[in-house]
């Protein structure tokens, strides 16, 4: 996939759609940059399963709601791997149920930051290594939205589906930008996902709570997410930029279960 040896950054890459991302591509020939928040030992296994494939990967703290992190973590791909050829904006939290007037301040501070504020800059930092305007060979950003930015989940967590509307925004928004400098952005909108993140949001049973309102009666993988952002990743995907891929059974429409 890779025309020459290029490194994606995937962020959130220790469990998940982030992990499934960063196998598949370094299986594409990436070198890559798995990033994780805490949980060492399992950003550890994802490097060593990569490495048992034959491929190559470094696994950096960073925690992306931090900018100092987010500086730290580019500079370490810079330092340890190969140029950058690619971003994945995957990392991203949810928090328990709760209707608007039961959110307080902190909780809404710590979703803005780290699912929109994040990408924001994880994505400055891509677009000054691979833009054509600062001597880059060109590349790819993907963010990671969700169809909850369609949906706005109401009764469950309006603050999320609205900061991956604002990964939309920046998805359509950056793509303009940079087109004529070599970097395609594209998004890709997961729906029901069997992740980790539904038991990190109190709900580790949401899967198969609402499958039964999906047409395929069933939660989506990892795996099968990973597949539509290896396909945005490759020179198939060239022509295609500022769009949005579903990975999801459409059309479904999920109802408040509060």
């Amino acid at each position: 996939m890779p025309s020459q040896h290029q490194t994606a950054i995937v962020t959130g890459a220790s469990r998940g759609i982030g992990r499934a991302i960063a196998l598949k591509a370094a299986a594409a020939g990436y070198h890559i940059c798995v990033n994780y928040a805490r949980n060492e030992a399992a950003a550890a296994d994802v490097v060593a399963a990569i490495e048992r494939a034959g491929g190559h990967a470094r696994a950096v703290q960073a925690d992306v709601s931090r900018e100092a992190d987010i500086l730290r973590l580019f500079e370490a791909a810079d330092r340890e791997l190969p140029p950058l050829g690619a971003l994945i904006n995957n990392a991203g939290i949810v928090a328990p149920p709760a209707r608007v007037d039961q959110m307080d301040h902190a909780r809404l501070e710590r979703m803005f930051t780290t699912n929109i504020t994040g990408p924001f800059l994880c994505a400055r930092e891509a677009v000054k290594r691979l833009s054509t305007k600062y001597g880059g060979a060109g590349g790819v950003i993907v963010n990671l939205s969700s169809v909850a930015a369609k949906l706005g989940s109401a009764n469950e967590y309006v603050d999320y589906a609205a900061s991956k509307a604002a990964i939309d925004t920046l998805t359509k928004g950056l793509a303009m930008e940079v087109a004529e400098e070599g970097i395609r952005v594209n998004a890709v909108r997961p729906g029901v996902i069997r992740t980790e993140i539904h038991a990190s949001g109190g709900q580790p049973d949401r899967v198969d709570r609402v499958k039964a309102m999906v047409p395929m009666r069933r939660g989506g993988e990892a795996e099968e997410v990973a597949d539509v952002v290896l396909w945005l990743m490759s020179p198939q995907s060239s022509y295609v930029t500022g769009s949005f891929r579903r990975a999801v059974a459409n059309p479904y429409r999920i109802r408040s279960t509060l």
